[in-house]
């Protein structure tokens, strides 16, 4: 660790500012840094043993840039025409018996509505 981001990461422990996660992951390089084991580490912090030690390794890889949460995903898949298509017409049964899968993927104030064909969206 350089000195640079030895003093950049006392100043996010010691202000605490921002986000949560940032502040424990700088407390982790920290206590790694100053040679406390692992165990300790994460007895510190109330994480993981392979939590510490990833967190570790991130650091040695990415530096200071792994201090930042980088979450995944976004928004959840909105369920398109087509897939609501795709879910009616492979939900038959041999019973003759269609469309069941299509209502779960629907709210069910829209189930009921008059005139409403089920599995088709208006």
């Amino acid at each position: 660790m350089t000195d640079t981001e030895g003093k950049r990461l006392q100043q996010v422990v010691r202000r605490g500012k921002g986000s949560a996660i940032r502040v424990r992951r700088a407390m982790i390089i920290m206590a790694s840094a100053s040679g406390t084991p692992v165990p300790s580490i994460a007895r510190l912090v109330a994480a993981d043993e392979d939590t510490v030690r990833d967190e570790i390794h991130a650091f040695n890889d990415k530096g200071l840039a792994a201090l930042d949460p980088r979450w995944a995903g976004g928004p959840p898949r909105l369920i398109t025409d087509d897939d609501i298509a795709f879910v009616a017409r492979d939900s038959h049964h041999a019973s003759g018996q269609a469309r069941t899968a299509v209502h779960a993927l629907e709210p069910a104030h829209t189930r009921r509505l008059p005139g409403r064909q089920p599995g088709l969206r208006s």
